[in-house]
Order: structure tokens, then C-alpha cells, then sequence
């Protein structure tokens, strides 16, 4: 018997949030800090961090071990995998990505910060806003992460001083507007002595805002998937064999946007043949309604041939698929990209041959403007033309942040290139007026 209608949304109350800034601004021990704080850690784990802290001769424990996972992160004292870390208060759950600060795994920042809700933007209050700052801060607004949250740490270290965090606050303000970023907030904390991270600090009676722990259990989630036409990437055509399931024919992925219920027209993209859902399955049964980001299997009322890498949309409101593109990537490889340059494209579960048919420009992190460039170097942020092997149904990543993203492949060992948003994200986001509704606060 299928399962009642599920727009509760659940999801809603999950927060995903991603760490970044330069390194030694203390990324990890802010993280460490508010698992300690907020009673996450496990006491072996607390335990292990004890032991090797006092092996190392320090006089308190370094939170900073919590997150640093990897041997060679520990030997070098900087973070340079993305570690996910998850936790819950009373009001919310949370999957916490803590990114590197060095330049050199600016990619692992971009994969850290795709998904995320929230970034929490580190600066340390003794230097203000760097250059890794400013391409912490365009990644932010080019991947259209909703919020933005400057932590200005190691605030003990001038003094508690309201004149110099005043300054800080308005200076990264003022880079983040202008890179088009609508939701930004400030908070001064020490992320070694706990100061303003869980508990609010007297050591800062002239902020009178929310602790770090408090803000990020307050602003608000996930975007509501009605907000979104329906797409169903496929994934995988399920075909199983047997008397149960002679006739079976099912069509199985993540719903990337949007809701889907039983007896909505759809169309299958590129192929342009139109259907209507007579059946929505998933591992805990049939439901009459699906919404992003769940994992079902659709079943249609006609015989279209669908592989993986087509695209069902709802028939009312389908992309049109195109083999050119005019895009924004982060570039992530030590090999330059010009001109010429053949990859892989990957939309979704679909992948074709691309070939770069110009480079048009690239961000300069000072004025926050496009120059005009003939190439882009490792971890340069830039606008290209793409011509494609095959079409793809993709979307302007201003309206969809799932169907607006894609990724370079080296085709020969696998490697990812770059990051890619279809469209010109930086010009749109730069001109508040034509961002869209949902992201305002």
C-alpha cells in the first residue's frame, strides 16, 4: 500500500555547513571547539586528543586534532582533506565539512563548500582579510552557498578590542557585498578559549549578537524543494528478471529538484518523449510523493527507451538541452586551461566529450571584476565557452544550484579539472537586483 503524502519536508531541519579560510586562522580548533563545547566528542576520542596533546608538551589540549584525520595532516599542522563531521543540539543536526586553508587544496574547499548551507568564513583578527579571504568569499558566492558567517577569531589576541573587530567586520562586509554574497554576519570569537563559539563571552560585552553555536541553529536550512521544477537524473534503468518482477520497469536516481507525485506528465530529456508517473518506489515502499534530495524509482505509464544520463523533467517546465555553454569554472589543475583543451563534462549521472572553444576572462580577487585572460592557472577562477559531443539538459546555476553544476574530467587518468557553474554566476551575483528571491533573507 503506498505511503502517505511526504510533504513535511523532513530534511529541512538538517544544516550542512563548510569551514574556510587561510591557514593557521584556526579552522580545525574552531570546529574542535564547538564539538567539545556542544558535548560531540566521545570520550575516547577526547581521551586520544588528551594523550597525544600532552605527548606533544602542550599545555592544553589541541581541539585541532579532533578534525585533522590524517597523518599527514598532523605531521604538517594544517588541514588538507575535507573532513566531515556530524553532530546534533536539542534543535538541529548538522554535517560539518572542515576544509583546507592552503591555496594548494583551494579544490577541496570548492568540494566542501558545493553542498553547503552555511559557510563559516574564518579570519584572524591580528591580519583582516587576505587574498585567500577574497577567494574563500567568490567561491561562497560563485557556488550561491545562502549564508555567509565570518567568525573574526583569535579576538584575545588584541585585547577583546570592539574598535579593531569593527573595522575587520566592516572590511570583509564590504568584500563579500561586493562579490554579491546577500547574507553576511560577523561574530567575534576566540576559537581556542571558547569565547563566543557555544556560550556568549563576557570578555566581549560590547557584542550583543548570537554565540556561533546559536546563529547556526537559527538560520534557516535547505531551500524548499517546491521552490524548484522536478528532475530525476537517471541513474540506473532497473530491469529485474523473475515472476515477481516479469514486467518491472523502473527508472532509479536522486531527485535533484523539485517534488514529484503519482500522475504528473513528465518529459525525457534529450530524447523529448513525454510520459506520466504511475508509480514512485524506494527501499521502504511505494510512496504517492517525492521531493529533492531523496533516492526513488520512478515507474512511467509508456514504453520510452531511457538510459542512464537521461533526464526526466516535469512536462510543464523541462530544460532544453544544448551543447553550448557559457560557463564560470574553478579551475583546479597545474596544467593551464586554453583554448582547445578537450575534457570530459560531467552534468549529473550524464557525461560527455567537451572541447573549450575560449577562455573569456578571469577573476581578479582585488576588484572583484572579470579581465580579460587567454588562460587560467591552478586554482584561477574564470568565464569559458564550452561546445559539448552531445547535449545536456542543464540549467543557468542562478536558478538551480543541483542542474547548474557540472565538472572537467581528464579523460585520460580521471582527474577532476574543474568545477564549472553554467552561466556568468559572478555577473548575476554581483547585480543584487536579478539574484534570485530564495537566496534573499
Amino acid at each position: 500500500m503506498p505511503a502517505q503524502p511526504t510533504r513535511t519536508f523532513a530534511h529541512a531541519s538538517l544544516l550542512r555547513l563548510a569551514t574556510a579560510g587561510s591557514v593557521d586562522d584556526g579552522k580545525s580548533t574552531l570546529v574542535g571547539r564547538l564539538l567539545y563545547d556542544s558535548k560531540s566528542v566521545l570520550t575516547d576520542q577526547l581521551d586520544a586528543v588528551e594523550r597525544v596533546s600532552r605527548d606533544r608538551g602542550l599545555e592544553q589540549t589541541d581541539l585541532a586534532l579532533l578534525t585533522d584525520g590524517l597523518r599527514a595532516e598532523r605531521e604538517q599542522g594544517i588541514t588538507i582533506d575535507v573532513a566531515y563531521r556530524y553532530f546534533a543540539t536539542a534543535r538541529r543536526s548538522f554535517i560539518l565539512a572542515d576544509c583546507p586553508g592552503h591555496v594548494q587544496y583551494t579544490r577541496n574547499t570548492v568540494t566542501g563548500a558545493s553542498t553547503a548551507d552555511v559557510v563559516v568564513l574564518l579570519i584572524d583578527a591580528r591580519k583582516g582579510t587576505l587574498e585567500q579571504t577574497r577567494r574563500h568569499l567568490a567561491v561562497a558566492s560563485l557556488l550561491r552557498v545562502p549564508h555567509v558567517v565570518v567568525a573574526v577569531n583569535k579576538i584575545d589576541l588584541v585585547g577583546f578590542d570592539e574598535a579593531v573587530y569593527a573595522r575587520l567586520a566592516a572590511e570583509v562586509v564590504a568584500v563579500a557585498t561586493g562579490l554579491g554574497l546577500a547574507d553576511v554576519r560577523t561574530i567575534p570569537v576566540s576559537a581556542l578559549a571558547g569565547d563566543n563559539v557555544v556560550d556568549r563571552s563576557a570578555r566581549t560585552p560590547w557584542y550583543d549578537g548570537p554565540s556561533l553555536l546559536e546563529l547556526l541553529e537559527e538560520i534557516p536550512a535547505a531551500l524548499d524543494p517546491a521552490a524548484e521544477a522536478f528532475r530525476l537524473p537517471v541513474q540506473i534503468v532497473l530491469r529485474p528478471q523473475g515472476e515477481t518482477f516479469r514486467d518491472y520497469r523502473g527508472y532509479a536516481g536522486q531527485i535533484a529538484a523539485g517534488v514529484v507525485a503519482v500522475g504528473d506528465p513528465v518529459v525525457v530529456l534529450p530524447s523529448g518523449r513525454t510520459s506520466t508517473v504511475v508509480g514512485i518506489d524506494t527501499a521502504d515502499g511505494e510512496l504517492v510523493e517525492a521531493f529533492a534530495p531523496q533516492s526513488v524509482t520512478l515507474r512511467l505509464a509508456d514504453d520510452v527507451d531511457i538510459a542512464r544520463g537521461d533526464l526526466i523533467a516535469a512536462a510543464a517546465d523541462a530544460p532544453t538541452p544544448t551543447q553550448d555553454l557559457d560557463a564560470t569554472v574553478c579551475w583546479l589543475s597545474d596544467r593551464a586551461l586554453l583554448p582547445g583543451t578537450r575534457v570530459l563534462l560531467k552534468h549529473t549521472t550524464r557525461t560527455v566529450t567537451a572541447v573549450v572553444r575560449d577562455v573569456v576572462g578571469r577573476l581578479d580577487l582585488d576588484s572583484a571584476e572579470i579581465v580579460p585572460a587567454d588562460q587560467l592557472g591552478l586554482n584561477d577562477i574564470g568565464q569559458v565557452r564550452l561546445r559539448l559531443a552531445a547535449p545536456v539538459a542543464a540549467q543557468e546555476y542562478v536558478a538551480s544550484r543541483r542542474m547548474g553544476a557540472f565538472l572537467l574530467v581528464d579523460a585520460h587518468d580521471g582527474a577532476t579539472l574543474a568545477a564549472g557553474m553554467v552561466g556568468e554566476p559572478l555577473a548575476e551575483a554581483r547585480c543584487s537586483g536579478r539574484r534570485p528571491a530564495q537566496y534573499v533573507i
